[in-house]
């Protein structure tokens, strides 16, 4: 995991207002989560099982969330590998994985994996974070 220094944390707003443009900078709601806190994430780069993210979190000052009105608190950005197992499994879930190839309900076989050429993910989160920002702001001054 690569912590990120950025401007974005400890900005507040309502989580409706900065869900659809977090969305436009491919930054999705992740769904695991929980009604205090959550995450936008961003993919950086994805390879075969590999895929490098960037994440926001935040935590809910007031209301409840996936509600629009729900106001948030971002904390510090960070940037991490998770290594999925893209063979298949043998169990409950094998016909699907096997007419899909992939299989939703596998565990990361590493959720933190070792990021390489760190400095490269480093200014990719960052750059598009500067971008967030930006439109965030604009947003919010409108």
């Amino acid at each position: 995991m690569i912590k990120l220094q950025s401007n974005i944390t400890g900005k507040k707003s309502h989580f409706g207002l900065v869900r659809k443009m977090f969305n436009s900078y491919g930054c999705s709601f992740c769904s695991n989560f929980e009604y205090d806190q959550g995450k936008f994430d961003a993919v950086l780069w994805r390879e075969g099982g590999e895929t490098i993210y960037l994440r926001i979190p935040f935590n809910v000052l007031d209301g409840v969330l996936d509600h629009s009105n729900a106001y948030i608190e971002f904390g510090t950005p960070y940037v991490i590998k998770h290594v999925v197992n893209i063979g298949l499994d043998y169990d409950e879930n094998s016909l699907l994985t096997a007419t899909t190839g992939i299989n939703q309900f596998q565990e990361p076989l590493d959720t933190d994996g070792f990021i390489r050429d760190k400095s490269r993910w480093k200014i990719a989160g960052e750059e598009t974070i500067e971008q967030i920002i930006n439109s965030m702001n604009e947003l919010l001054s409108s």
